[in-house]
């Protein structure tokens, strides 16, 4: 599935290459369909996922282990709730929380927004604009999490699709302009 996922990606990188190319001036058009795309060209990684009776440190450990920024609590194997990096910044860090004792069901976001790996590129941009999330969770039909996509797999796609214009840019980003001051 991946491999088909990857061929899919890249056929359409190349037909938006060859477009590109033909365009007047060589320039680069950032085309609408490139969002029409299924979610599942993104690559989302695998949904992390803890029970709602883990302890909040058990789900930080849990999310730092896998370097991830978010777990995803469930129920019988259905999505409940979204534990992230953010709840951990306003919700416990200089707050009175035992992070111990506490279960991260009283401090996750339930209920959360939640997309289909079927569902557009464009849903997850105006879902995480929109509700300023970082990350959304992808769900089957059963509600069950297949995988998180997060704005970095978004960014990723986007330095796939141009990657010239992305990668030949130098390291420091006013590396090659003049130093001049202004005025006299």
């Amino acid at each position: 599935m991946a491999d088909e996922r990857d061929r899919s990606l890249q056929e359409f990188i190349d037909g938006s290459e060859r477009t590109l190319s033909e365009s007047p001036g060589g320039a680069v058009a950032f085309d609408e369909s490139m969002l029409r795309l299924p979610l599942s060209v993104l690559g989302s990684r695998e949904p992390i996922l803890v029970e709602p009776q883990v302890s909040v440190l058990e789900a930080i450990a849990v999310m730092q282990e896998a370097r991830v920024g978010c777990v995803l609590v469930v129920v019988g194997g259905r999505l409940m709730g979204i534990f992230t990096e953010r709840d951990v910044l306003l919700q416990v860090v200089g707050r009175s929380v035992d992070v111990l004792k506490t279960p991260v069901r009283r401090l996750m976001t339930a209920d959360p927004e939640y997309l289909r790996p079927t569902d557009s590129i464009a849903y997850a941009l105006n879902a995480m604009s929109l509700g300023g999330y970082r990350h959304v969770p992808l769900v089957d039909d059963a509600r069950r999490p297949v995988g998180v996509v997060s704005v970095r797999d978004v960014i990723n796609y986007l330095v796939r699709l141009f990657p010239k214009s992305v990668m030949n840019l130098p390291t420091m980003p006013r590396q090659n302009y003049a130093r001049s001051r202004e005025g006299a």
